[in-house]
């Protein structure tokens, strides 16, 4: 191999670990934002633990058909998954195909993750959308979490602790969410908010 040859190399390899760096972290950012553990993601994916495990850390370049099962199981298109940061536009959009959801427990609220993914592990937000008597149920996050609820149709309530407060369309409650907190639609008509969740916010007395 010539001087050339091996400076191309070079560079090829170069980029594939930038590209295999970058994908470790998005998969990641998004198992996090799913609150999704490794065996739950390989279980959900096909994709052994020990393998998606090696991807986060950057120890192994995983071949396309496992980006496709995790990208998959993710939610998220195979082309945001492999994106890295140098070929991110400063404007950037995601379609409503690409914009994962979550579902209550009881299949009546919906909140679409449209929080940036490289903010994740400590600011998350979300377009919630609830029929009448949706009720979203959470396990507290982490110490010091504070979550704003935006509330722009509709009504809805919020019971953290024993406490319970509404708040009608232009109003907004924010309450700690380390602790167990219940998230209701209340009232006749459907309801619309913006949950804005804030981890490793200060510390509350």
């Amino acid at each position: 191999m010539g001087v050339e040859g091996k400076e191309r190399h070079r560079e090829l390899e170069a980029g594939a670990q930038i590209v295999s760096g970058q994908l470790g972290k998005t998969i990641q950012r998004l198992r996090k934002a799913y609150n999704l553990s490794l065996s739950e993601l390989a279980e959900q994916s096909g994709v052994a633990k020990s393998i998606i495990s090696q991807i986060e850390r950057n120890e192994t370049n995983p071949t396309l058909a496992t980006i496709w099962r995790l990208s998959q199981a993710l939610d998220v298109s195979i082309e945001r998954v492999l994106a890295t940061s140098e070929e991110e536009p400063f404007i950037q959009k995601s379609s409503r195909a690409d914009t994962p959801i979550l579902v209550s427990d009881d299949g009546r609220m919906r909140l679409a993750i449209i929080g940036w993914i490289k903010t994740v592990e400590w600011l998350q937000w979300y377009d919630v959308q609830s029929e009448p008597g949706g009720v979203l149920e959470s396990d507290g996050h982490q110490r010091g979490s504070v979550e704003c609820l935006s509330v722009t149709e509709g009504e809805f309530e919020v019971e953290v602790g024993g406490v319970v407060q509404h708040a009608k369309a232009g109003e907004t409650l924010r309450y700690r969410c380390d602790r167990p907190h219940t998230v209701r639609c209340i009232g006749s008509a459907p309801g619309r908010a913006t949950m804005v969740c804030i981890l490793k916010a200060a510390v509350m007395d």
